[in-house]
């Protein structure tokens, strides 16, 4: 594949994720999950063929860049709304975490120019894009599975009608309320049961039961108290 035709490749890909992620979209565990690993090893695999030798500058810059890809990643899956729609899990992607993807963009400029200065010509030229890009993708995947593993949303059904990791424990299956994405504090509060140590169900339910109970036996035995004085000087 020559350079230009690759990075029209690149490009048309990133706008197509960049454009659904706007847009929304129910997310299916293999494309989330596996293709972001197929694109990293499919990518990494290409490297040293046509001709093209690895030398240890390559992999330092490599290594350099493939780190600013993950972190990156990471930061657009914390950026993202997260939430369950249809008993699914639903993605979007706000309009203000486009500065990651410019972020994105801009690095593996200044890396290109970086690794020429330095002789790195494999990791100076559009060969690692497609590695780096499933890099990416794979950091962001990293949150979402967490979301995911989390709130016990499944992933929303593949085209043969099966959900990816459908049969881990925790799974639910009814829609649960939007909530704003990992970052925050995930929709779905574990209730502590009976069962459970004391120290980790709130008192403040049972004070308030307790002094409730108690004013209601007060009120009624200043009652009988009274009716009692009446009986006995009732002439």
């Amino acid at each position: 594949m020559s350079e230009v035709i690759r990075v029209l490749v690149v490009i048309a890909v990133i706008g197509y994720v960049i454009g659904r992620q706007l847009i929304g979209e129910p997310l299916r565990g293999k494309r989330v999950v596996l293709l972001p690993v197929i694109l990293a090893v499919a990518g990494a695999a290409d490297l040293g063929t046509h001709g093209r030798h690895v030398r240890p500058a390559d992999v330092a810059c490599l290594v350099i860049s493939g780190l600013i890809a993950l972190t990156i990643g990471l930061l657009q899956g914390r950026k993202m709304r997260l939430e369950s729609r249809n008993g699914a899990l639903w993605g979007q992607m706000p309009v203000r975490g486009l500065w990651l993807w410019a972020v994105l963009i801009g690095a593996r400029l200044i890396m290109t120019v970086i690794a020429l200065a330095v002789g790195a010509k494999v990791a100076g030229s559009s060969a690692p894009i497609i590695m780096l890009l499933g890099i990416n993708r794979i950091g962001q995947a990293a949150i979402v599975m967490r979301y995911a593993v989390a709130t016990g949303i499944p992933f929303a059904p593949e085209k043969d009608g099966s959900s990816f990791l459908s049969g881990l424990p925790g799974r639910i299956t009814g829609p649960q309320s939007g909530s704003p994405g990992p970052g925050s504090q995930y929709p779905l509060q574990h209730e502590p049961k009976a069962s459970e140590p004391a120290d980790n169900r709130s008192t403040v339910p049972d004070l308030q039961i307790l002094a409730r109970n108690a004013g209601e036996r007060g009120a009624r035995l200043a009652v009988e108290r009274r009716a009692r004085r009446r009986r006995r000087y009732r002439p």
